[in-house]
C-alpha cells in the first residue's frame, strides 16, 4: 500500500512479473503514486537481474487522469528500457484514449527521412512547378481580360456611365507627368544610337545612312518599346499600389457593398486613360529620339538638321510610323490590365502590396516584349 487512494500489487510467478495498480490515480495522489512506482525495480536472482516479462494489469483502476496516465506510461517505458517485455492488459474503454494520448505525446516526433537531392532533378522540378504556376497565371489573366472586355462592351452601350473625370485624371498621371523622364531618356537613346551607328558606318563611308538607322529603329521599334517599358514600370506599378492599398483598407469591398462594379469604377478608367496617353507618349518619344540623333549626327558627322530631315523623309514612310504607333494601344491595355489585376489580388497586408507591385512590373514588361515580338513577326509576314 502506498497511500489511502492508490496502491500497487507486485508479484512474480510462472516466469511473469505481474504488476497491478489500483485505486484513484489522479493529481491528488500523484506523490504517493510516484513513490510507489519508484519501488518497483527488477529483483536480482543469484547475482543477476531477472528480466521476466511484465504484465501490467490496469483493470482495477477506479479513476485516471493525465497525471496518473503519465506515471503509468513512464513506468512501462522504464521497465522496457531495463530490458523487460511489457504487456498492458485490462485497460478500461474510458481510459484507452487518455493513455494513448499521453503515450503519443511523450514520444519524440519521427525524423524526416533524408531524401537524396540531385541538382538536375531539382532544377527540373522547379522548372515544372514554375511552368504550371505560369500557366495558371496566364489563364487567370485571360479570364480577367474577358471580364474587362465585357465591362467595356457594357459601357459602350451606355457611354454615360464612363467616368470622364477619372479618365482625365489618369491621363494626366500616366501621360503628362511622364513627359520629362520619357523625353530625357528618349533623347539620350537617340544620341547613343547615332553615336554607335556613326562609329560603324564611318568605316564604309556611309555616314549619311545613320539617319536611316535612326529613323527605322526609333520609329518602328525602339520608341514604342522603350515607352511601354517605362510606362509599365511607372504607371503599371502605380495602378497595382493604388488598388492594392484600397484592398488593404477594404475600400474595394465597400465599393462592392454599395452595389458598384469595381471593374467599372477602378479598372476601366485607368485602361482608357492609358490607351489615350500611350500613343501620344510614343509619338513624343519618337520625336525626342530623332532629335537626340540629329544633335549627335551634327556634332560627329557634320550632318545639318536640313540634311537630316531630307534623308529621314527618304528613308521613312508613313507605314514605318504607323507600325510603331499601332502597337501603343495594345501595350497600354496589357499594362493597365496587369497592373489592375495584380492590385485586386492583394491579400490584405503591406507586404502583399509590395510583392504584387513588383510582380506587376515584371509581368507587364514581359508581356510587352512578347507582344512586340508577335507584332514583328506579323508585320514581316504581311510585308509592312
Amino acid at each position: 500500500m502506498a497511500g489511502e487512494t492508490v496502491w500497487i500489487e507486485s508479484r512474480h510467478g510462472d516466469g511473469v512479473w505481474n504488476i497491478g495498480p489500483g485505486g484513484r490515480w489522479t493529481l491528488d495522489a500523484a506523490e504517493p503514486a510516484s513513490d510507489a512506482l519508484e519501488g518497483l525495480r527488477s529483483k536480482p536472482t543469484g547475482g543477476a537481474v531477472r528480466l521476466d516479462p511484465v504484465r501490467l494489469d490496469l483493470g482495477r483502476l477506479d479513476a485516471l487522469d493525465t497525471v496518473g496516465a503519465y506515471l503509468l506510461t513512464r513506468l512501462a517505458a522504464r521497465l522496457e528500457a531495463d530490458g523487460h517485455a511489457v504487456t498492458v492488459e485490462g485497460v478500461r474503454p474510458e481510459h484507452t484514449a487518455l493513455l494513448e494520448a499521453v503515450r503519443d505525446a511523450g514520444q519524440a516526433p519521427p525524423e524526416p527521412s533524408a531524401r537524396s537531392h540531385h541538382p538536375i532533378i531539382d532544377m527540373v522540378v522547379r522548372t515544372g512547378r514554375t511552368t504550371v504556376e505560369g500557366a495558371k497565371e496566364a489563364l487567370d489573366l485571360v479570364g480577367f481580360l474577358g471580364l474587362v472586355t465585357v465591362t467595356f462592351g457594357r459601357l459602350i452601350l451606355k457611354p454615360s456611365r464612363i467616368r470622364l473625370t477619372s479618365v482625365l485624371f489618369h491621363v494626366e498621371q500616366t501621360g503628362l507627368n511622364a513627359l520629362p523622364i520619357l523625353g530625357l531618356l528618349s533623347f539620350l537613346i537617340g544620341v547613343v544610337l547615332a553615336f554607335q551607328g556613326a562609329d560603324q558606318l564611318k568605316r564604309f563611308g556611309a555616314e549619311l545612312f545613320v539617319v536611316n538607322l535612326l529613323g527605322i529603329s526609333v520609329l518602328r521599334e525602339i520608341g514604342v518599346l522603350m515607352t511601354a517599358i517605362i510606362v509599365a514600370g511607372r504607371s503599371g506599378s502605380a495602378f497595382t499600389a493604388q488598388i492594392g492599398t484600397m484592398k488593404v483598407n477594404q475600400e474595394v469591398d465597400a465599393i462592392g457593398t454599395m452595389g458598384l462594379d469595381p471593374i467599372e469604377l477602378l479598372v476601366v478608367p485607368r485602361a482608357i486613360a492609358l490607351m489615350i496617353s500611350l500613343p501620344l507618349l510614343v509619338f513624343y518619344a519618337d520625336v525626342m529620339g530623332l532629335f537626340g540623333g540629329a544633335v549627335m549626327s551634327y556634332a560627329t558627322l557634320d550632318i545639318t538638321f536640313g540634311q537630316f530631315i531630307r534623308q529621314l523623309h527618304v528613308a521613312v514612310g508613313i507605314n514605318t510610323v504607323l507600325a510603331g504607333l499601332v502597337k501603343a494601344p495594345v501595350f497600354a491595355l496589357v499594362i493597365a490590365m496587369v497592373g489592375c489585376y495584380e492590385g485586386l489580388k492583394v491579400a490584405g497586408s503591406a507586404e502583399s502590396v509590395g510583392t504584387l507591385t513588383t510582380k506587376a512590373v515584371v509581368e507587364g514588361i514581359f508581356l510587352v516584349i512578347v507582344i512586340d515580338a508577335i507584332f514583328s513577326v506579323l508585320f514581316s509576314f504581311l510585308g509592312i
